[in-house]
């Protein structure tokens, strides 16, 4: 198998992997469950943590953060943490 064979898998993989989280999003919406959307702390929670999942996968596979430098991966798992925090903490308030 060559490299860019593995890269080429490597690809395709993360896109399924980024085509499942957005379709488990969607259906976790609450209109999906009934009539009445309502805000919910646990939906939004989950789908927070799905969107990091996903920009993880995009900054390393698409982005090639996977291959920098340590503190460049670090900093960008920092940086993906905290907004996380700031975008729940800005939604219970």
């Amino acid at each position: 198998m060559t490299e860019t064979t593995g890269e080429a898998r490597t690809m395709t993989w993360t896109w399924v992997v980024l085509t499942a989280i957005t379709i488990g999003a969607w259906w976790l919406a609450p209109a999906h469950f009934t009539d009445t959307v309502r805000a919910s702390a646990p939906i939004t929670a989950l789908v927070l943590v799905l969107t990091a999942v996903k920009v993880r996968l995009i900054f390393r596979n698409f982005m090639e953060v996977s291959t920098a430098p340590r503190w460049l991966r670090r900093s960008t798992d920092a940086w993906l943490g905290l907004l996380l925090v700031a975008v729940f903490v800005i939604y219970l308030v």
